[in-house]
């Protein structure tokens, strides 16, 4: 211990004090800043729940991550900065040059180890533990006003200096970065791969509106407001449907819904001979362009399971149902009564066979290929603006590289489109022949 005094003399020991709380002040924020960064706010708030100490400020700090990520990497970099001057100095007041060289060698790779590799690998190992540990403290800190003055002054003149300010939709992550997170965790199995689909479903769940999941108007089952219960029953029971729309004066004048179950008491005890109207229900409208994760929870509040979907001029578009909201999380439900061809069915060479109700984006994904995007929403819109008209069955265009073939065509509907990729003729081997 002698030596060592006297080596140092009493300044130099105050120094290698000061030092050293510098590394273990550096070390601990950066076990702060790993633990409060990875800790989810859902996390914090299940900390609550258990009655874990410091879990409040916790909570706090997660629900707000900028307001202490800036400020605690501005006092990290203030501390490791002070450390490294102060070291420089002494190693150059005993050994010149040479002793700088040799300060930013310990710099580099004692204090980087000592002062953020290993702690920051510990926090990771303790995430909880560590958060618990440095919530309360860091919130603290972070609350002084001269750390935020500073903090905010240092963002300030980098806005300045920089050509451009940062975007704020660039702290949040994009719906791609979701689904490339969601499709490494299905190779590292995390998760499996029915839980990416669903995860992915969830996304476009968000940015489906009314007009791309409805049954459209032609497909409508409706009876007139003139009709009695029995006969309102008959065609209930005939199609398979428990609600059904009743106009007034044409399919544009939609004057309520009626439920099989009340058509069925009604005609039960005695009433099937009344008019229809009698035993309706009020119906509900929406646009179809309303987005159905909105439309989703007002038939939850509004307890109500058909919608009727009106176009920008308040005629009749078509019918949602609460079963076509939940097939786009879901997938497909197909109950005894449904008997709808395969939506898809694949051919040899490539081809597919398509129902030309079929959403475009999702022919795109099956092809793998761009499509013409416009005014239409499924493949049968697509065929309709490449012709020009109503196409005969056996029709064709080409479109992309894809000849679009219309097929089964009833009236001015297109039932299915055949879809091919045009194979382009070998002229190499044309001109050897």
């Amino acid at each position: 211990m002698s030596g060592i005094t006297s080596f140092f003399g009493s300044s130099e020991f105050v120094v290698t004090v000061v030092v050293s709380l510098l590394i273990a002040a550096s070390a601990y924020l950066s076990i702060a800043e790993t633990a409060l960064l990875r800790i989810t706010r859902s996390r914090a708030q299940s900390m609550i729940d258990d009655g874990r100490w410091g879990s409040r400020h916790l909570l706090q700090l997660t629900s707000h991550p900028d307001r202490f990520m800036n400020p605690l990497k501005l006092i990290v970099l203030s501390l490791l900065l002070t450390e490294a001057a102060i070291i420089g100095a002494v190693f150059e007041h005993h050994q010149g040059f040479k002793g700088l060289m040799v300060s930013g060698i310990v710099n580099v790779f004692v204090v980087y180890v000592l002062a953020d590799a290993a702690p920051r690998l510990w926090a990771l190992e303790h995430l909880e533990r560590a958060a618990q540990l440095t919530a309360s403290p860091v919130y603290l800190l972070v609350s002084f006003w001269p750390v935020r003055l500073l903090s905010a002054a240092s963002i300030g003149i980098a806005n300045v200096l920089l050509p451009g300010r940062a975007s704020k939709q660039s702290q949040y992550v994009s719906e791609n970065e979701i689904l490339a997170l969601a499709d490494a965790a299905v190779e590292e199995d995390v998760i499996q791969e029915e839980e990416r689909v669903l995860i992915e479903q969830i996304i476009e769940f968000g940015d489906t509106i009314c007009r791309e999941v409805m049954a459209p108007r032609p497909d409508m089952t409706t009876v007139d407001a003139d009709a009695t219960v029995s006969d309102a029953l008959e065609v209930a029971l005939g199609v398979g449907r428990s609600r059904v729309p009743v106009c007034g004066e044409g399919i544009d004048d939609i004057v309520g819904v009626a439920y099989a179950k009340d058509l069925m008491r009604a005609d039960r005890s005695g009433r099937g001979n009344e008019v229809i109207t009698r035993a309706m229900r009020r119906a509900h409208f929406v646009p179809e362009t309303k987005r159905i994760a909105e439309l989703l929870p007002e038939m939850q509040a509004r307890k109500f399971h058909l919608a009727i979907v009106i176009d920008e001029y308040g005629g009749t578009a078509g019918i949602v149902t609460l079963e076509d909201v939940l097939e786009e999380l879901v997938g497909e439900i197909v109950d005894e009564f449904d008997r709808e061809e395969p939506m898809v069915v694949r051919l040899p060479g490539g081809a597919l066979r398509v129902n030309a109700r079929m959403p475009l984006d999702e022919v795109v994904e099956l092809l793998g290929s761009e499509l013409p995007e416009g005014d239409w929403d499924t493949i049968g819109g697509l065929m309709f603006h490449l012709l020009g008209r109503v196409p005969v069955s056996g029709e064709s265009a080409q479109c992309d590289g894809h000849r679009l073939r219309a097929e089964n065509v009833s009236g001015r509907r297109i039932g299915a489109v055949h879809i091919e990729p045009i194979t382009q003729p070998d002229h190499t081997q044309e001109s050897s022949t």
